[in-house]
């Protein structure tokens, strides 16, 4: 008896082990998911006024004659 709950307190130990990791792991990724959504964001502004830039100097072309 005294040998299964030895047992059984190492495997109770290990999951709560595993659930801290997972719990930080968690977080980490939250936290690279929040930066990388940042990062989008902002390369899509940055894309968006690049795009602006362009129509207007295309505006800007001659017509092309045939």
């Amino acid at each position: 008896m005294l040998n299964e709950l030895n047992t059984l307190e190492i495997k109770i130990a290990q999951v709560v082990s595993l659930c801290h990791t997972l719990r930080t792991e968690n977080e980490v990724l939250r936290q690279q998911l929040a930066s990388l959504e940042s990062d989008k964001e902002r390369l899509a502004e940055r894309m968006a006024a690049a795009r602006a830039r362009l129509e207007q100097l295309a505006e800007q072309l001659p017509e092309a004659k045939p």
